[in-house]
């Protein structure tokens, strides 16, 4: 962000410093995200609100609309989200009031993780509830596919140099049908996209506050779940990752979700969905350090690598993808 739009963002806020009993010369970063968004905390003299969010979107890379419309969705099926204080859509700017700066990631150890886990599933179940068709964008097979191409193009080619064979080439495509033709047969509701660690805020009222919602889509029913439980953030021992997908097919169950009455299948879809996304998520953290000069991601690698070298090598369809993703890890990152 240049000089002149936090210049621009100042002006903005001038203008609501008297409704809001803002204090100008506190405002100071508060996050940055990998795309072009980034966020600052202000303070306030106003009771409700001692410390306010400010979020800089420039319209011509993150316009608003989506973000705007996700918010109010999630808020009005009960989800603890970011409210809407003020906006300047054409300009990129919102005022939301502060979830705090704890998340998940921060506080989840052995003895926190079961309450905390077990709150985001309700949060993600009560989002499930509210799903309906043609509502936010869908999750199509084209959707699907240009995410599993990230894979090859930046992470195996730009990233490794890794120069594919034929059959290398058709054994990624049959591979990405496969995945794709599971992830199209699961039930869709509405998909956070990114619901993990990060993502989900430690709040007192209503935990857990949820943020970064802005690419929902409608879509497959467990790739939240996988977001959530197979995060690239943090690991955890496989039982009791089954423990609380467990938990979360059986709530899901009983508020009468789409979800299949075998866990077995949905443990199954719950594997796939995760592969899908974290081909995905590699060819991800390359671009954002290729294209985008981030390299805060590279570190996180090695995690999601393991993800699904795991999870390939449990399907003996996707042997031949596994035996491709183990090749890479041999190749110095």
């Amino acid at each position: 962000m240049t000089d002149s739009r936090l210049d621009t963002l100042r002006n903005w806020l001038k203008g609501l410093e008297a409704s809001w009993q803002l204090d100008l010369l506190t405002l100071a970063p508060a996050s940055a995200d990998a795309s072009f968004r980034r966020y600052f905390r202000i303070e306030s003299k106003n009771p409700d609100f001692p410390t306010l969010i400010v979020m800089d979107a420039p319209p011509q890379h993150e316009p608003l609309d989506a973000f705007i419309k996700v918010d109010l969705l999630l808020d009005k099926a009960g989800l603890n989200v970011p409210k809407i204080l003020e906006k300047n859509v054409v300009e990129g700017f919102l005022l939301l009031n502060d979830l705090g700066n704890t998340t998940y990631l921060a506080e989840l150890n052995e003895a926190t993780a079961d309450l905390l886990y077990r709150d985001a599933t309700h949060a993600l179940v009560q989002m499930q509830l509210a799903s309906k068709p043609d509502v936010l964008p869908n999750y199509d097979e084209a959707l699907l596919q240009r995410e599993l191409d990230l894979f090859p193009e930046w992470y195996l080619k730009k990233h490794l140099k890794s120069e594919l064979t034929d059959l290398q080439n058709n054994q990624i495509k049959q591979a990405f049908d496969l995945i794709i033709q599971n992830n199209l047969a699961q039930a869709k509701v509405y998909v956070h996209r990114d619901y993990h660690s990060r993502n989900l805020m430690v709040t007192e009222e209503n935990n857990p506050g949820v943020i970064d919602f802005q690419d929902a889509v409608y879509g497959p029913i467990t790739y939240d779940a996988a977001s959530l439980w197979r995060d690239a953030y943090i690991a955890w021992p496989e039982e009791r990752v089954i423990d609380w997908v467990i938990k979360f097919w059986e709530e899901g169950r009983k508020s009468d979700l789409p979800m299949p009455n075998d866990f077995g299948q949905f443990y199954r879809d719950f594997e796939w969905m995760g592969l899908q996304r974290h081909l995905k998520v590699l060819g991800i953290f390359a671009r954002l350090f290729h294209r985008d000069g981030k390299d805060g991601y590279l570190k996180d690698i090695p995690l999601v690598l393991e993800y699904a070298i795991a999870t390939a090598n449990r399907y003996i369809e996707l042997k031949p993808l596994a035996r491709i993703l183990e090749s890479t890890r041999l190749t110095k990152e």
